[in-house]
């Protein structure tokens, strides 16, 4: 019984780890992972609205040549919930928020409020 339980494992005198191959990660691979929905969305197929903080299974990915300041860019693939049509969300550092590319809209953008509101142009910094 004590064979089953041991950590150690044999390797023999002949064995080279250098000429195992290695697996080879493509840049733009994407990982899913858990996401919570940072904005509210409606989703342009069905109307549905999905509100924020709703979790999700997501795949993301590093959007390739596309940096802000060094700082990466990502983007996030979701299923909206009532039609599994697929929601597309980019991060934007810029603005300190997120974009909402395809499948969906936001109805609401705090920063294209304050702009309105106090009449800043939405270029200039705040």
């Amino acid at each position: 019984m004590g064979e089953r339980k041991t950590l150690n494992k044999y390797y023999s005198l002949d064995f080279d780890p250098n000429k195992k191959p290695r697996l080879q990660k493509p840049k733009n691979q994407q990982t899913k992972i858990r996401f919570m929905l940072p904005v509210r969305v409606r989703c342009n197929t069905c109307g549905n609205y999905m509100s924020e903080g709703t979790k999700f299974n997501c795949r993301e990915e590093e959007v390739i040549n596309e940096t802000y300041l060094g700082n990466k860019i990502h983007r996030f693939y979701i299923k909206c919930t009532r039609c599994l049509a697929e929601v597309t969300i980019k991060t934007d550092p810029k603005n300190n928020g997120y974009i909402v590319e395809s499948g969906a809209t936001c109805p609401y953008n705090g920063l294209e409020y304050l702009c309105r509101t106090y009449g800043y142009d939405s270029d200039e910094d705040m």
